[in-house]
């Protein structure tokens, strides 16, 4: 059985870093592509980056470009999202998703997801 889980979310400082994790289990990590995505109260769910080793690309919102890396840690099944500086608007529920091969900015082009792990930015 396929699965996903969030961690290292949590309270942080504007200018902060957190570093996110997706434990990965029942998939190949190179036949898949991993998208993180988030969620504000009262606002859409949003892509923030996406993955896949398929194709080597990488890719992230305009938003985050050059604040956020994302990475995949074969040997440990592990996808990781690095996030540096951090804003007030990046406050939201990051979830892990996975799809096969190529990457996409649809959510519902995503066949798993994990359960989400809340990042919020205040002082």
């Amino acid at each position: 059985q396929s699965q996903l889980v969030e961690s290292g979310g949590g309270l942080v400082q504007p200018g902060g870093s957190l570093r996110l994790s997706c434990a990965v289990s029942g998939l190949t990590l190179d036949n898949y592509a991993f998208g993180w995505f988030r969620q504000a109260p009262g606002k859409e769910r949003e892509v923030v980056s996406c993955t896949s080793r398929a194709d080597g690309s990488k890719n992230y919102a305009d938003s985050v470009k050059g604040r956020f890396t994302a990475s995949v840690d074969n040997a440990n099944n592990t996808v990781f999202l690095q996030m540096n500086s951090l804003q007030s608007e990046d406050t939201g529920l990051y979830y892990c998703a996975s799809r096969p091969l190529f990457c996409s900015t649809y959510g519902a082009r995503y066949n798993y997801w994990g359960q989400g792990t809340q990042v919020t930015v205040s002082s």
